[in-house]
């Protein structure tokens, strides 16, 4: 990835997750400037205020036309993008095929795939113009899914697809940029461990691990990450 004539600007969305936290962090730690993205500002000041450079960016990701003008302050303020982090997620279960409601995949779409689909479309070209990197995370659900968490499941499976399509584009137009999934069966932090002494948490990923695996994406070559699916499963 081409760092450019000054620092690398990297874009979190999801930012005030506890994934998105941690990932803020370790970039800043790696000298980047972080464009932390959420639906609420206040969030956002909570987690930050303590952090400097970060430029906190409130903004609804599943409106479009705010998300282009997010990619055009971006552009404007910081030359562009080198990373875009997708964080953004959301959980609806049910107990079977014929309890899982138009309401709660409605809710996934538009939390976890919409985000991704206007986020990747808006900064798309400035990563392919500076031989960026796009990541989203992706669940072990897409390749075992159940009737319980079909919804989810089918809506990860989407976010895989669509990655694997942007990789295509990148490849196709000639950049170094280079698109990614990575692969978790779910994320735990250390409050809910705290919470949960006695709970293994066998297979989860820890945000850390998750944060180091996204920060090492940009210093990876291009050929080497591009349309992968990164396993993160631990345990």
């Amino acid at each position: 990835m081409s760092a450019g004539a000054g620092t690398r600007t990297a874009v979190v969305a999801g930012a005030t997750s506890a994934s998105g936290v941690a990932l803020v962090r370790r970039l800043v730690a790696d000298g980047l400037t972080v464009v932390a993205v959420g639906s609420h500002a206040g969030r956002l000041d909570a987690a930050f205020a303590d952090l400097g450079g970060v430029d906190r960016q409130a903004c609804d990701l599943t409106d479009e036309t705010a998300v282009l003008a997010l990619a055009d302050r971006v552009r404007t303020d910081h030359g562009g993008v080198d990373a875009l982090f997708h964080l953004v997620g959301g959980w609806r279960g049910g107990k079977g095929i014929t309890t899982q409601t138009t309401e709660d995949y409605g809710f996934l779409h538009r939390s976890v795939f919409t985000t991704l689909f206007n986020t990747s479309r808006a900064f798309y070209d400035q990563l392919a113009a500076r031989g960026g990197r796009l990541a989203a995370i992706s669940a072990t659900a897409v390749a075992a899914p159940t009737a319980a968490n079909a919804s989810y499941a089918a809506v990860k499976a989407s976010v895989d697809a669509w990655v694997q399509a942007v990789a295509d584009g990148f490849a196709r137009d000639g950049t170094t940029a280079a698109a990614s999934v990575v692969v978790v069966r779910a994320l735990v932090d250390d409050a809910m461990r705290a919470q949960h002494p006695d709970r293994p948490f066998k297979g989860y990923t820890h945000v850390d691990d998750l944060a180091a695996i996204l920060a090492g994406l940009p210093g990876a070559p291009a050929a080497e990450v591009n349309g992968t699916r990164i396993d993160a499963v631990r345990g």
